[in-house]
Parts: C-alpha cells; structure tokens; sequence
C-alpha cells in the first residue's frame, strides 16, 4: 500500500486523497466481516415474513429441502422459525413438553437464551417472558413462573426444531405446532398462533442476493436505523458512520463511497468464505489423520469470546456457513447437544468436486444417543445441494445406514448413481463444488476421544 507523503510535516494533498481511500476501504471490509451476521439476521427475518408468516402471529414449520435455501440447513428434524416484534411490548413463549431444540437470538444476532431441552427447564416446557429493550412496565405478579429475557433489539428470532424420535415427523410436527407466542399483555386471553406448513414451499433465509454488492449495505443500514444503539458495537458502529452509514441519516452516498462499499463486500464475502474453507487454524482439525474439521471453533460459549477478547476468526468462520448461535451447539460434552464436523476436502487432500465419484466409510455402531446423519451443502450458496435426485442427506432416522450385524457402512456421493443400487448415494452437480455436515445428535464418549472416526471421502 503506498504511503502517505509529508512535507514540513504536514500530509501532501494528492498523497491525503489516496490515504482516504485506503483508509475508507480497510475500515468498510472491518465493518462488512463485523456486521454480516447481522445482515444474515436480516435476511433470516425477511425469508421468514417472505412465506407468509407474521410477526408475533405465525411461523413456518418445514423440514429443510433443497428447495428451502438457508445456510447449512439440514434434512434431520423439522425447523419453526418465528419473527418476534417487540415493538408493543414483551411477548410470551410458551413451550409444550417434549423433545425440542432451540433459542432466541436479537436482530444483531446475537444469542440470548436456549430453549427447550438444552434450556432451563429441558423436556418439561415452560414459559419465557421475552422483554423489549429498556423495558421498565409492569410485570406479571407470577413472574417466578417465566425464564424473564431481556432483549437489546426489537426484533428477535425464535428458532425452534422438535426431534422426531422414532422417525416420527407428524409427531414432532405437531410439538412445533402446540408452541404459543403472544402479548403479556393477552395472557388472560391470548390470541391464538399459527404454525404454518411450509414443506412444500421455495424459501431463501440467505443475504445471498445482497452479500457481494451496494444493497448490503442499505439492508445493513435498514437495521441500525430501526434498532437502538448497542453499548458493545459502539466502536463498530462508529467505523460505518466514518463511511456515510449511521442511524438517523438517509442512506445516500456519494459515487466515490458507492464504488469503495461495493468493492468491499466483494472482497469481504470473498474473505469470509477464505476463513470458512481454508482455514489456517490448527485448532480446527478434529483428527491429525484425517481431513474432518471443526465448524465451530470456540465450544466454551455461544457468543465467540475467549479470555480476554473476541475470537473474531471463529465467528467469521461460522456465520459465512452458517447461522445462530448458542452454547448447547458448541459444547464438546459427551450426550449433550449435538456435534457438527466439516468435510470439504477429500483423503488427499483435494477439494470434493461435484463431477467426481466419492466414498465415505462409516465405522459401525456411531457413537450417539438420538441419532447421525451426513448432509452435502453447494459451496457457492452454502446451502442443501440441488441437484435432480432431490436429495441432500443421508439420516440414520429415516435411511437404513446400520445394517444388523454391519461393522461399517459406505456412503456413496457423485453425479450419477453407484453400480450398486442399494448404496445410500448422494447426487453431487458437475461444475459445482460441496461440503458435508457430519452431525452426531447426543454423541458419546467415542467420538471425542478418537476411539471411533469416520474415514475421509475417497475418490472412486
């Protein structure tokens, strides 16, 4: 980078110019990487409204297809995933007993409490009390009966998921569908809310659209204008202000800012996905043997902080690939949550590449509780592969992935189907390049200490 020029100490104009530029351009890349999980959160909310859901009113209930785009979405239980407004006040959740997953994240999405099983109150249900930021109202005079969550935004994500036990999806369905949001206010007569069946229907919760162009930053302005300013994001915030996006001003730059905010959501979306894919942290690597990696680089919290500071290299990695966030999806603990591993490159080292044949061998029984399962994402969108087959993943829920008596089973991925016929197979699309989610839901001992991997994808 050239340097600024000084004369009698004071900086040359032509030379102040070029200084600018570098400056706005290094300070717009910060802030593209800082505030894309933001801009996700955005077009998590957006996708959600986009199917007919309304705020406080409706969700969509789906298991994830690949005709449902959204970063790393798997096949393996159905997702609810309400968009919360509170704009007039706290909200109630209500939660039925049983086997759900999930948790409130705020509009910069950020996490905010678990709920259901990994939560306080597990299996058994319960209420929570979701409170808007600076709320100071009344509150209800059993308030020991509700987990009370304040939140800094007025806008949050209730994501849900219910895991059918048993391969029982109505079932778990239904769970979804018994979950109840409404006012505090309607707690004597609350208004009924509805779970909407959106299996069948196209969806896209991804800042795809906007995450290499201008619009990212006019969808990344929409949400510091609508929200109230975070004490922690305050030095961040003030580096957008630098660049002519600020709560409380229009959202109208000069051409010159245009042309640096464009070329820096390139470059940051390309920078993103270089900490997701190529990552040169040795803390990533599950197995010294194996290619498998971690997706999640920090299991202590959900929130990406180490002692002392932000693992901001963590963070990047995990909202280029994926969304939300919470300590039940990080914990490294054997039978608790669930476990994810990366799979992007093959036994030697290459890249998985949509045109060729590939083997994976699964050692026999997989150490879990609940259940396994093995899902190929397009690396371009980050989302459930699309190709004829239709299919994205293999589940041990509802796919015959442990033979009796087996001591290993191999999956087959590739663009056309194997020579044996009843191999479980993925469909991969030339041209196009993937990855996989290996999950463990309730993973055992085994699977932490190394006494049970998976082999890499071989070439076949």
């Amino acid at each position: 980078m050239e340097q600024a020029e000084f004369r009698g100490g004071f900086p040359v104009a032509d030379s102040a110019a070029r200084s600018f530029d570098a400056t706005d351009a290094r300070r717009a890349v910060e802030a593209y990487r800082f505030f894309y999980p933001v801009v996700s959160m955005e077009a998590i909310l957006r996708g959600t409204r986009a199917t007919g859901a309304r705020d406080n009113v409706s969700a969509p209930v789906l298991v994830a297809r690949p005709h449902h785009v959204g970063f790393t979405l798997n096949s393996d239980t159905p997702y609810f995933g309400a968009s919360l407004d509170l704009g007039r006040g706290p909200l109630v959740i209500e939660l039925p007993p049983g086997p759900l997953v999930g948790l409130l994240d705020d509009h910069y999405h950020r996490w905010l409490v678990d709920l259901g099983l990994p939560g306080r109150n597990g299996a058994c249900g319960g209420r929570v009390l979701l409170l808007p930021p600076g709320y100071r109202g009344p509150m209800p005079r059993d308030t020991d009966a509700y987990e009370v969550v304040r939140s800094d935004t007025w806008r949050v994500l209730c994501a849900l998921r219910a895991l059918p036990l048993g391969g029982e999806v109505p079932k778990a369905n239904a769970l979804l569908a018994s979950v109840r949001i409404h006012p505090l206010a309607q707690r004597d007569a609350p208004r009924a809310f509805t779970a909407v069946d959106r299996d069948d229907t196209p969806m896209d919760t991804t800042p795809l659209a906007w995450e290499d162009n201008l619009e990212f930053w006019r969808v990344l302005h929409h949400v510091i204008d609508t929200e109230p300013p975070v004490a922690e994001l305050r030095p961040m915030l003030g580096l957008l202000a630098e660049l002519g996006v600020e709560a409380g001003r229009p959202f109208a730059l000069d051409a010159r800012t245009e042309r640096i905010l464009t070329r820096a959501a390139r470059q940051g979306r390309d920078e993103l996905l270089v900490s997701a894919f190529a990552s040169r942290r040795p803390d990533r690597v599950v197995w010294p043997d194996r290619a498998w990696e971690w997706v999640g680089l920090r299991p202590e919290n959900g929130a990406f902080e180490r002692a002392g500071s932000l693992d901001v290299e963590a963070r990047d990695r995990w909202f280029a690939q994926a969304i939300v966030a919470s300590p039940a999806m990080f914990r490294r603990e054997p039978g608790t949550g669930s476990l994810y591993w990366l799979g992007l490159r093959d036994a030697d080292g290459g890249y998985l590449d949509g045109a060729r044949a590939y083997r994976l061998r699964v050692p026999l029984p997989v150490p879990q509780t609940l259940f396994w399962s093995v899902t190929v994402y397009d690396a371009a969108t980050r989302s459930e592969i699309a190709a004829d087959q239709g299919q994205a993943a293999l589940r041990s829920l509802f796919d015959h992935l442990e033979p009796e008596g087996a001591t290993h089973i191999d999956l087959r991925f590739g663009p056309t189907a194997p020579e044996d016929t009843e191999a479980p197979w993925i469909q991969t699309v030339p041209g196009r390049g993937w990855f996989a989610y290996f999950r463990i839901y309730g993973p055992r001992q085994a699977a932490f200490d190394g006494a049970w991997r998976p082999g890499d994808f071989e070439a076949c």
